[in-house]
């Protein structure tokens, strides 16, 4: 506190009077002084909030005089029209109004008056019709708009707590009564298409229609959210599970961000078409994340997805951490508890962090969310350890047979287990966009845990059939035939019938693949640092503890293995086996 001067640490009604009659040309004040947190005197739950207080002082440094969070904290393009750059007012307004004997900034003047711009400028790029920009000036942002509709609805709900900026908190209200007016209108085509093109976008905005509605009721308004919702689960959900990404799965953006503001808007709410959604969702991941059998982590499904990357979920993650919202629904969705950290974990992840005597590390541009913050609103649900044990247990992946199809907008997606193992499968007329790839995309053994994990948005580190050129099979659309029988078999096949697969599990997979020209074998094997990799002429052999899996084509080629330097886990690698043959390649793979 001894580094405030007496005039920084104006408080209350004082500092509100002043600001409130200030015009916003002249709030370019100085930025408080920078915090050194001290790990010791965070509340195990409010961790997350240790390095966001050391960037309030440069963040308000980069401000503009008129409010534009300057120097790239949040969200592209950096540039003023974006409303999406000005979310972070809730992370000012967090400081700026709340007491904790960590927070220095409660009530400092010159954070009070940054917060007064940023909301001055974030206001006004509001259009007439209630909707935001993001990627030019003129544009009706379907994102700029859901989002903003949150973090603006949340922010005064602090600034009402606290009694800071009056007159804010009713331009506020205002601009969210025009937001909800746009946003809700079942006509509005920007925000409903059927499928939603990004569903994530449009339940954020329902998140923070539901907030807004609490703090200034319109029966209207109310009644086209309770619409919203129902239109939400018959336009925002696919019914093989996943919710809708550009017509596709999307791992990152159905597991960190839809599903948290599905959680927000339901403890807003109560409405139960979302717990339905979760429930469906849940059981979708059921199939999609992999748990490794020595409990460290889970691996997803992402070759099938549409918009982006996330290969590997640790076991137990502390905050910041963007699935943590998702434990509001565990009372409600028991078997949700299986992919979420338990609370005996946690609690002891969270006395490591407090006890390290290094530094908090600062957060890096632009990785600063300020969603992180927000999930702090309601408390925890997190499962116990027996909950979450006996959830992981009914997992799909632990039973020994079963074979699941489930298609959607021209995509098929396939599951098949067998006792020795488990495989995963994306074929379809079409797919969802170009950076998914097709074909085989995982290989799960119930010991050994994950063999293969197809990549997707790239033709380097993908399950296929590889032509001259480094041109994948997988890298477009390959539709199957679904054959049946024990081993269970399925063909499938590129448009032209440049190469044609046929696929066989049971006690082995087997491979068996026919191209019109010379191609390579390709696949990306997951490789941990304990196991011991031999490559030979005739195939490689896997040993991984007790478990030997044998990848065998059973004649003389040359193959290679290299690392994908990239694409890093925790003690695990990924190692992309290439064997070229003459355009006829059977491969079979084993485990004993």
């Amino acid at each position: 506190m001894n580094a405030f001067s007496r005039r920084s640490l104006i408080t209350g009604a004082t500092a509100i009077g002043l600001l409130a009659t200030m015009p916003s040309a002249a709030l370019a004040l100085p930025a408080p002084p920078p915090v050194t947190p001290d790990r010791r005197s965070f509340a195990p739950e409010e961790q997350r909030f240790a390095q966001y207080l050391m960037l309030v002082s440069p963040m308000v440094a980069d401000m503009t005089g008129d409010g534009f969070f300057a120097g790239g904290w949040w969200r592209s393009p950096n540039a003023p029209y974006n409303a999406r750059v000005q979310e972070h007012v809730y992370t000012l307004a967090w400081f700026a109004t709340q007491s904790r004997p960590w927070n220095p900034y409660r009530g400092n003047a010159n954070l009070v008056s940054a917060l007064d711009a940023g909301l001055g400028h974030y206001l006004g790029l509001q259009h007439a019709d209630g909707s935001w920009p993001e990627y030019s000036a003129t544009q009706h942002s379907l994102a700029a708009t859901g989002f903003g509709m949150g973090y603006l609805s949340k922010t005064n709900a602090l600034l009402r707590r606290a009694g800071v900026l009056p007159g804010r908190q009713a331009q506020i209200s205002a601009a969210l009564r025009r937001a909800m007016t746009w946003f809700l209108d079942p006509s509005n085509d920007t925000v409903w298409q059927s499928p939603l093109t990004w569903a994530n976008q449009t339940t954020a905005g329902l998140a923070g229609a539901a907030l807004a509605l609490k703090q200034d009721p319109d029966t209207l308004l109310r009644q086209r959210l309770t619409e919203a919702f129902t239109r939400l689960a018959a336009t925002g959900q696919s019914p093989a599970g996943f919710f809708y990404e550009e017509s596709g799965a999307d791992t990152n953006y159905n597991f960190e961000v839809m599903l948290p503001e599905m959680a927000d808007a339901w403890r807003q709410t109560g409405d139960a078409t979302l717990v339905a959604m979760a429930r469906r969702y849940t059981e979708w991941l059921g199939y999609n994340l992999l748990r490794e059998p020595d409990g460290s982590g889970w691996f997803a499904n992402i070759a099938p997805n549409s918009r982006t990357s996330s290969r590997f979920y640790a076991d137990v993650r502390p905050d910041p951490e963007r699935t943590a919202l998702n434990n509001q629904f565990v009372p409600v969705v028991p078997d949700l508890a299986a992919f979420l950290s338990s609370r005996e974990d946690l609690a002891a992840a969270r006395t490591a962090w407090a006890a390290d005597p290094a530094p908090v590390p600062p957060l890096v541009k632009p990785d600063t969310s300020p969603r992180v913050l927000t999930h702090a609103i309601y408390g925890e649900r997190y499962p116990s350890r027996a909950e979450r044990t006996a959830a992981i247990a009914r997992l799909p992946q632990h039973r020994a047979h079963f074979t699941e199809r489930r298609s959607d907008q021209g995509q098929d997606f396939l599951f098949v287990r067998r006792p020795k193992f488990y495989v995963g499968g994306y074929f379809g007329a079409r797919r969802a966009t170009s950076l998914a790839r097709t074909g085989l995309t995982f290989l799960w053994h119930p010991v050994a845990g994950t063999l293969v994990q197809s990549m997707n948005n790239n033709n380097h580190a993908c399950w296929a059939t590889v032509l001259p050129g480094q041109v994948p099979d997988s890298n477009g659309p390959q539709q199957a035939e679904f054959l049946g029988g024990e081993p269970y078999r399925f063909r499938y096949r590129t448009p032209s019938g440049s190469v044609v697969t046929e696929v066989a599990v049971g006690d082995r997979i087997v491979r068996s693949v026919r191209a019109t020209s010379a191609a390579t074998e390709q696949i990306p094997l997951v490789v941990r640092d304990s196991d011991t990799v031999v490559l030979d002429a005739r195939g490689l052999t896997l040993t991984r503890g007790r478990v030997v899996v044998r990848f065998d084509w059973a004649r003389t080629l040359e193959p290679r293995l290299r690392t994908a330097s990239s694409i890093t886990y925790p003690g695990r690698r990924l190692q992309i086996l290439t064997v070229p043959h003459d355009g006829t390649l059977t491969l079979v793979v084993s485990a004993s």
